[in-house]
């Protein structure tokens, strides 16, 4: 009987100290971590929210990325469109000196050399790449947008460009496509940048009475086409401000759920602490108790 309860003390004791040990790592680790949950059992409830939070979250980084995706692809198309309308109104420019009547066949035809070399520029710009390396105005495909067939350019690339999740269900096409950009409607019909830059080449470069009268007529189908890309380059400012504006949405959203997720399973430092600072007088008073109490001469006695 006395060494079973001479046992019975030393395991008591031992259990005591191990248990208020282990609080006491428990409460360190809260405070080094800032949480207060270490297991889902601690608090079923709350590790469920917090499970959900994260995956929140997770979903909130992939809208994030895809962002930033959508506006550096923007932004370079957005800075291509207005390379665009600087060529475009330079052409216009040379296109109105060529409808002076005392120019020389030869004068129009170093005007026509020079609208050629800008129109190889035009193609330099549509055939521009995003981010990713791919063409950056030619929709799904990866390669160029606009091929050389025989002095006629030609689109070659998709008319479609896959939309990217941005948050809370909303999306955003972080491109346009060549079309969009070059193609336009005219009296005649539809044409694009690169056809009448191409015929007004010709008629400045063969020169004759005509050649005036077909520089003053492309005046008209320039403005068009200037008007279609400043249309265009409207439209990306547009998605440029959306994202903008969904970006702010999930960073305020993203401050709510840091809120959240502090008053559920986020540790009150101060308060730990003070716990902390209890536990460990406790167990100190423990282990003295213990120590003391094993010491006693009556205790030997009972052994």
């Amino acid at each position: 009987m006395i060494n079973l309860s001479t046992g019975a003390f030393y395991e008591r004791g031992t259990r005591q100290i191990s248990s208020l040990r282990s609080q006491a790592e428990s409460l360190q680790q809260q405070i080094g971590t800032g949480e207060r949950l270490e297991r889902s059992s601690d608090d079923p409830v709350a590790a469920a929210r917090l499970r959900m939070l994260s995956r929140n979250e997770r979903i909130a980084n992939v809208d994030t990325r895809n962002s930033q995706l959508a506006e550096a692809d923007l932004s370079l198309t957005d800075q291509t469109l207005s390379s665009v309308a600087d060529l475009v109104v330079r052409v216009r420019e040379l296109a109105v000196q060529a409808t002076n009547s005392t120019l020389s066949d030869d004068q129009r035809a170093a005007i026509g050399v020079e609208i050629a070399g800008l129109r190889e520029n035009l193609v330099l710009l549509a055939n521009g790449r995003n981010i990713a390396g791919h063409s950056l105005l030619g929709g799904q495909t990866s390669g160029a947008a606009y091929a050389d067939n025989g002095g006629t350019i030609q689109f070659v690339g998709t008319t479609e460009i896959t939309p990217l999740e941005i948050g809370d269900g909303q999306t955003v096409v972080p491109g346009l496509t060549g079309p969009e950009v070059f193609q336009f409607d005219t009296a005649n019909g539809s044409t694009d940048l690169f056809t009448v830059l191409g015929d007004l080449v010709a008629v400045l470069k063969a020169g004759g009475q005509g050649a005036a009268e077909t520089a003053a007529a492309s005046l008209a189908d320039l403005d068009a086409g200037l008007e279609k890309v400043t249309t265009a380059q409207t439209v990306v400012g547009a998605r440029l401000n959306w994202i903008d504006l969904m970006t702010e949405r999930r960073e305020a959203n993203a401050e709510r759920v840091a809120d959240e997720r502090s008053n559920v399973g986020g540790a009150d430092i101060a308060v730990t602490m003070s716990r902390l600072q209890e536990t460990l007088t406790v167990l100190e008073a423990s282990q003295a108790s213990f120590v003391r109490l094993a010491n006693l001469s009556l205790f030997s006695m009972l052994r």
